[in-house]
């Protein structure tokens, strides 16, 4: 691996994390609205694919892929959508505060999953920043004593974490022959289609959106968490590999925490501060390590 390739993959992944980080943005004020979850996740998934297909003809990018690759592509696809749609599934039975922390486990889920099935080596270096990430986690969540929490809700997380954690998994598994860009567009294109058959299986009907305010919501939710984190993504995973690339992933909820402080006005108190500390802390060290 370059030093290049190496700054590539960081790059991408500490991007891919500050806008994954910016979910707040677009999803609160249309739950304040009252647009449920499977509605936001159709805009999410369907501006993204529309925003793709224009993206793959301006750079004249290739939207044909091998068959038999199709059903790997599908299997991904399913992978991330289900990931997103048993998360917002879960604030319906738990507070989202409390969900998105727990969420954040997929960083030791990767580390184990590579340890255990692919015999990777162990590294007292990546068990060090993923504690520190995640004690950091635990710190941003501002939790008041009475938070709402069920073994529903709980169980819902974990299998988000765990369907996310087995994507960044397969995604570096796969040596394909795809450019990032038509990866990507056909992820996503197939996570529309599972969030579509997750909408009929659950009879929660696409409700449309009105407003100049809902639809900046939509694409906002399309173009920023959506359409740049998985680009960058799956960029980041090809390039320094899973366990690197999920435990950047940290910095999503740094990027959640600064728009609550900064949109939402929102306090920022010294637990805050430390949680964010010890989160760049275990992202530095990894950097470090991997750059040796």
């Amino acid at each position: 691996m370059t030093n290049s390739t190496k700054v590539k993959g960081f790059a991408a992944g500490i991007l891919a994390a500050m806008f994954y980080g910016t979910n707040p943005l677009g999803s609160l004020p249309l739950y304040a609205d009252g647009i449920n979850s499977a509605s936001i996740l159709f805009y999410r998934y369907a501006i993204a694919v529309a925003a793709f297909a224009v993206a793959m003809l301006i750079m004249h990018e290739p939207f044909r892929v091998k068959r038999g690759h199709l059903i790997r592509l599908a299997f991904l696809g399913a992978l991330f959508s289900l990931s997103s749609t048993t998360l917002y599934v879960a604030f319906l039975y738990m507070d989202a505060g409390v969900a998105s922390t727990i969420l954040f486990s997929y960083p030791i889920m990767v580390a184990v999953l590579m340890v255990a099935v692919f015999h990777e080596r162990a590294s007292w270096l990546t068990a060090l920043s993923i504690g520190l990430a995640t004690t950091g986690i635990a710190l941003l969540y501002r939790g008041d004593g009475g938070a709402k929490l069920s073994a529903t809700g709980l169980a819902l997380v974990i299998v988000s974490s765990l369907l996310y954690a087995i994507y960044i998994i397969a995604v570096q598994r796969w040596n394909h022959p795809y450019s990032s860009v038509t990866f990507t567009f056909w992820i996503v294109l197939f996570g529309l289609a599972t969030i579509l058959l997750f909408s009929l299986f659950t009879g929660e009907q696409i409700q449309l959106l009105h407003g100049v305010k809902e639809w900046a919501c939509g694409v906002q939710l399309a173009l920023l968490p959506t359409v740049l984190s998985l680009f960058l993504m799956n960029i980041a995973i090809r390039n320094i590999g899973s366990t690197p690339s999920a435990i950047l992933g940290a910095l999503e909820p740094v990027t959640a925490v600064i728009i609550g402080v900064t949109i939402f006005g929102e306090n920022f108190s010294c637990r805050l501060a430390i949680g964010i500390a010890l989160i760049l802390s275990g992202v530095i060290i990894i950097v470090a390590k991997s750059a040796k």
